[in-house]
């Protein structure tokens, strides 16, 4: 027989989609057969011509399982989906039969099916299918996901349990991710008081990382829809600091902090050809990451000329340098597919700091 797991969140950007990637990868090394399946997708990408969720496709990438990627996203609300569903040209018992029909068939082929629900317990609402529906209708334990802290987790599950005690579905488990190292202990110990009189199982996920919550070069090229120049082995290096040179060269290259993308304009040249020239100096290889070079002006032909020959990645992009800068730094970074090593590193410190033999109890 099967087993089932729906994996829930608190909200947004609290690691759902990396604790997924983590437990997918634990359950292989435990389960001949495992399956994964996303019933609902609110965020869409075509996949070799299909529309699918952009989680699903991460996971049927990372994982190899390109040929059930129907199956992983039965259901995405794309363009005009709600209105679709408010006018009645699409309905609740549609869309719940094209996710029964999809989870069906991955149970005939799984041991377990990983089952990711979307956003907040509320997210589906609007189709009649919000998260805790559908983990009633698939029949799955579920266990929630929640950011670091003690209060605002305390907050942040009661609001999103009282929809599942609604459904009759118990929250067996809440997995504490993105904590702080030094409180992780007590952090941990105050939640289980809380949660132990309730029968919620709490349990230790990974603690809070720069590599993992910062962008990549890769990362930023996509959010500015524009191609990364200079040196393309660098792609997948993390940016952990965003600098504006807006004050004088020396200053600039003073502040610099380790893996610093500067945002560059494309008329201070003084400023490009000196950020080219350190480059390649092992001293600030660890500092200088790269450059953004916004602005409508055209950058002089000897300061690109030296730009290209440093090799040093930079992404031109003919905006301001006030619009280029808040895309940057309201940027939540996600992971893709393509980010092998951040994929390593969660699936090597899931081994670590992941009670599997939890989740299997709940099971």
């Amino acid at each position: 027989m099967c087993k089932k797991l729906f994996i829930a969140a608190t909200g947004q950007h609290c690691g759902k989609t990396t604790i997924s990637l983590s437990l997918m990868h634990l359950a292989l090394k435990q389960y001949a057969r495992v399956g994964y399946i996303k019933p609902l997708g609110p965020k869409c990408q075509d996949f070799n011509g299909t529309i699918v969720d952009k989680d699903a496709a991460l996971m049927a990438r990372v994982f190899g399982q390109e040929e059930r990627i129907a199956l992983m996203s039965p259901l995405v609300l794309g363009k005009g989906a709600t209105r679709r569903f408010l006018d009645g040209e699409q309905t609740r018992e549609w869309a719940a039969e094209q996710i029964q029909n999809a989870c069906h068939e991955l149970e005939s082929q799984c041991d377990l099916i990983l089952i990711e629900g979307a956003g907040h317990s509320g997210v589906g609402s609007v189709i009649g299918l919000n998260n805790a529906d559908m983990a009633r209708m698939l029949g799955a334990p579920v266990v929630m996901v929640a950011g670091g802290g003690i209060g605002n987790v305390i907050d942040s599950v009661r609001m999103n349990l009282a929809l599942y005690q609604q459904e009759g579905v118990d929250v067996k488990l809440l997995l504490v991710n993105k904590m702080l190292p030094d409180k992780r202990q007590s952090s941990l110990a105050y939640l289980e008081k809380y949660f132990a009189p309730n029968g919620i199982m709490v349990s230790g996920a990974f603690d809070y990382s720069a590599v993992l919550a910062d962008p990549t070069l890769q990362n930023l090229s996509k959010l500015l829809d524009k191609p990364l120049q200079g040196d393309q082995g660098k792609r997948q290096r993390i940016i952990h600091h965003i600098h504006l040179g807006a004050a004088s060269s020396q200053k600039v290259i003073d502040n610099l902090k380790d893996s610093t993308l500067l945002l560059t304009t494309s008329s201070r040249d003084e400023l490009l050809v000196t950020l080219s020239s350190l480059y390649n100096i092992p001293a600030f290889q660890s500092k200088i990451a790269g450059i953004v070079i916004p602005g409508h002006a055209p950058v002089s032909a000897i300061t690109q000329r030296i730009i290209d020959d440093s090799g040093i990645p930079y992404i031109r992009i003919e905006k301001t340098t006030a619009e280029v800068y808040s895309a940057l730094t309201d940027h939540i970074s996600k992971i893709s597919h393509e980010d092998t090593e951040k994929i390593s590193l969660v699936t090597s410190q899931a081994e670590q700091v992941i009670d599997f033999e939890a989740i299997k109890s709940i099971l």
